[in-house]
C-alpha cells in the first residue's frame, strides 16, 4: 500500500498515512486533532533498488545486445551472391582451335 502525505486544514500539521489506493481523501483523519479536513499533498516518489544495481545498467545491457546481434549478422551470408573469382589462366580460345590446315 502506498504512503500518502497530508496536510490538515484545521490544525495545519503535516502527517503521513498508509492507505489503499482506493481510499478517499475526505475519510482521512488527522492524527493530531482528529478532524476530517485533510488535503492530500503531492510528494516525491522514492524507490528502493534491491540487488546489485549499477548506474548505467540499461545502457550496458543495450550495448551488449547490440554487439551480440552484430556478431550474428557478421556470420550470415551476404544478401547478394558474390561472383566467383575469375580463373587464373584464361580459357582456351575457340577461334584458334576450330581452324583446320589444308
Amino acid at each position: 500500500m502506498p504512503i500518502y502525505e497530508y496536510s490538515c486544514n484545521q490544525c495545519g500539521k503535516h502527517f503521513d498515512a498508509t492507505q489503499s489506493v482506493h481510499a478517499r481523501v475526505e475519510d482521512t483523519l488527522c492524527p493530531h486533532c482528529h478532524a476530517q479536513s485533510a488535503t492530500r499533498l503531492l510528494s516525491t516518489c522514492t524507490t528502493q533498488v534491491k540487488g546489485t544495481h549499477k548506474t548505467g545498467f540499461a545502457e550496458m545491457k543495450a550495448y551488449n545486445m547490440l554487439n551480440e546481434r552484430m556478431d550474428k549478422f557478421a556470420k550470415l551470408p551476404p544478401l547478394m551472391g558474390r561472383r566467383a573469382a575469375p580463373a587464373a589462366t584464361p580459357p582456351p580460345d575457340s577461334t584458334n582451335s576450330g581452324t583446320t590446315e589444308n
